[in-house]
């Protein structure tokens, strides 16, 4: 499936969503020329709310993209969307079940085929108290490396001022006036740049060397976020799993990193589905 494949299907729902979402929102767009013209590649993004996957999906649209997402399987069984999520070729996430792996080999194929695959490293919107990007998953860095293909960073602010739900659940909308939501988009990262020193074996890496690319996938969209805030990023990045807190990008684990409070907590997934951030707004990865 190419990145230009469903165009018609895509520009029908486009045309009922993208008039919504502009009477909510005034989108300020700045880096749309760093999707590349070519090729399969990965976007990642910060996770804010349930709006996301129109802020992030838009210009990469706009850019005469058609946008994939790695979507909840759940979300296939709903008559009508899930036909729709079909016809579209988003992708299903299968998590904890025989089939998880079919979620890794259907983006392959969509990377392989030229398409761009949209995911959400933290595996679920920030529960970080002040919105910064959390601990991610490995998922994305798995794609990139095994599939040879760019990741292109992705951060947006302001479409939680429209739509916000909090850690406990607790949920805000401010429809009027309109948010005006700011996206930058950086500049690709290659694949052998994504571990320092690059890989051992190219396109078989280690868990460790996911863990690298990972951190460096997270710092890129962070530096970005921290632009668009006009802020400096916290020393320690949020852990949603409550045990020992992941570091930032050059820092060293400390008792003192931010860590959710107790409660249950996802892991970093056996099966391989359980590694992607999939579309769908959940709390619980």
């Amino acid at each position: 499936m190419s990145r230009t494949s469903q165009r018609s299907t895509f520009r029908v729902l486009a045309g009922m969503v993208i008039p919504v979402y502009r009477a909510l929102a005034v989108p300020r767009w700045r880096g749309l020329e760093n999707l590349p013209d070519s090729g399969g590649f990965v976007v990642v993004a910060n996770h804010l709310t349930e709006l996301d996957p129109i802020t992030v999906a838009y210009p990469v649209y706009k850019a005469g993209i058609m946008p994939r997402f790695l979507a909840k399987e759940s979300l296939f069984r709903i008559p009508v969307v899930g036909h729709l999520l079909g016809r579209i070729g988003q992708v299903p996430v299968y998590r904890g079940t025989s089939r998880a792996k079919d979620s890794l080999d259907a983006a392959f194929q969509e990377l392989a085929d030229g398409g761009a695959i949209i995911v959400y490293p933290e595996g679920t919107i920030t529960r970080d108290p002040t919105m910064w990007p959390m601990r991610g998953r490995t998922g994305a860095a798995r794609l990139a490396l095994q599939a040879d293909v760019p990741v292109v960073p992705v951060a947006h602010w302001g479409d939680q001022e429209i739509l916000y739900r909090d850690p406990q659940g607790h949920r805000t909308v401010h429809l009027w006036p309109r948010s005006t939501v700011h996206v930058a988009v950086g500049e690709p990262v290659h694949a052998r740049d994504l571990v320092p020193g690059g890989i051992r074996q190219p396109g078989r890496p280690t868990a460790e060397e996911l863990a690298r690319a990972t951190d460096t996938i997270m710092g890129a969209i962070t530096d970005l976020l921290s632009q668009l805030r006009g802020e400096p990023a916290p020393a320690h990045r949020f852990d949603p799993r409550g045990g020992a807190a992941a570091s930032s990008p050059g820092t060293a684990a400390s008792a003192r990193e931010r860590t959710a409070p107790s409660g249950p907590a996802g892991t970093d997934g056996a099966a391989p589905g359980d590694e992607l951030g999939s579309a769908d707004g959940d709390v619980a990865p």
